[in-house]
């Protein structure tokens, strides 16, 4: 691993599936089965590699992505199983659509005319999923009376498939504020609203990561894991039972170089670290170019050889700085854990988010390309992925 010793991130795939596992057995009703939420590059973490060891799922229904690119590198991983569209597909990327069975999010009249125009054109069928607006206020139809004509509209077109509906909550990681239930509540009414009008969906899904922990009765037809299945937590209020999720990526570095400094020395870009006293400086080839948060300034810090070294001036694009005066038998070449376990301490991406000002979605998606993602399966390498695109 010297090529990949400045800094690489190390994803645990059994983790990945044993999350996901325990999600389904714990807390998903029978007869409900899983999407997998792989946006993002997997949150990060690599959506091929993620997707292929967990492929074989019975229970899992497919994956979902934001965009038709998302969804092509999939299938050009070797994905076999469905692909829903979350967010807004645009009409130059309907020919992909159509030709890979992807399934788009639709709420628009337009939008559906024109997948079935292309459908019609490649011989094909338009497999879709409606969107719902329940209170998340970004897209879908509205939730009432108002769009039934438009829903017809779009069910009589040909070679469109009907095949899911959906909605978003916006506050399900916020228990105790009742919204999760208004949502709840407003889309089964829609569902019985378009049911009693003959528009009937074979799949019916809204439930997040946080919904499948705090509100089971949301457990329809599927529902959608994303952020637990990374063994990360969704807010401070979602109770995880940590024996039965357990964080996927640890992100380790090592020392390049340690200098002495004396009392008046500045530390970096702008001097905002001073020396009151000697201090022994170590530094670490990482930077903001990485994802690593420029934010962690001054506050953040880093485990080396089980000890916490605290991060001294502004991190640079490319390079940081901690002190390891403290350290005993400190060396150049020591690895330096930024995120995970060193002897018995341990970062996670929560600390590190609130320590940044992020929180940890943000902090683990925004892992840069140049950092190389290691996946391994009881404690073996089995693959390497750079550079990461």
């Amino acid at each position: 691993m010297e090529r990949y010793k400045r800094v690489a991130a190390f994803v645990d795939l059994d983790a990945v599936h044993e999350n996901l596992r325990a999600m389904y057995l714990k807390n998903v009703r029978a007869g409900s089965r899983m999407i997998a939420v792989v946006k993002t590059n997997g949150y990060g973490h690599g959506a091929v590699e993620v997707a292929r060891e967990i492929e074989e799922e019975e229970f899992l229904y497919g994956y979902a992505v934001a965009t038709v690119e998302e969804a092509l590198e999939l299938k050009e991983g070797g994905v076999k199983k469905p692909i829903i569209l979350l967010g807004y597909t645009f009409p130059d990327t309907y020919p992909d659509i159509i030709k890979n069975e992807l399934r788009p999010a639709v709420f628009k009249l337009d939008q559906a005319k024109a997948l079935s125009d292309e459908a019609v054109k490649q011989g094909k069928e338009a497999y879709f999923h409606l969107a719902v607006d329940t209170g998340m206020g970004r897209i879908g139809v509205k939730s009432d009376e108002s769009s039934i004509d438009l829903v017809k509209e779009i069910f009589s077109l040909p070679n469109v498939v009907s095949e899911g509906i959906f909605t978003h909550f916006a506050k399900a990681d916020e228990p105790g504020t009742m919204a999760t239930e208004r949502q709840i509540g407003s889309f089964r009414d829609y569902i019985f609203l378009l049911e009693g009008e003959g528009i009937n969906f074979r799949l019916k899904h809204c439930s997040n990561s946080a919904g499948i922990v705090l509100y089971p009765e949301a457990n329809m037809d599927l529902v959608r894991i994303g952020i637990v299945m990374y063994g990360m937590w969704p807010s401070d209020e979602v109770p995880l039972d940590p024996s039965c999720v357990r964080p996927v990526l640890e992100l380790k570095s090592h020392i390049v170089y340690i200098k002495s400094i004396a009392p008046g020395d500045e530390v970096s870009y702008g001097g905002t670290y001073v020396a009151v006293r000697n201090r022994k400086v170590a530094t670490i080839p990482v930077g903001y170019g990485d994802g690593y948060p420029r934010s962690l300034s001054n506050r953040g810090y880093v485990l080396i050889r089980g000890y916490r070294a605290p991060i001294l001036g502004r991190v640079c694009m490319d390079q940081f700085m901690v002190d390891v005066s403290d350290i005993p038998d400190v060396s150049e070449g020591d690895t330096v854990t930024l995120i995970g376990t060193d002897g018995d301490r341990y970062i996670s991406a929560e600390e590190l988010g609130r320590l940044s000002g992020r929180f940890n979605y943000e902090l683990i998606c925004d892992l840069g390309s140049r950092v190389p993602r290691i996946y391994t399966k009881r404690g073996e390498t089995v693959s390497i992925r750079y550079p990461f695109s």
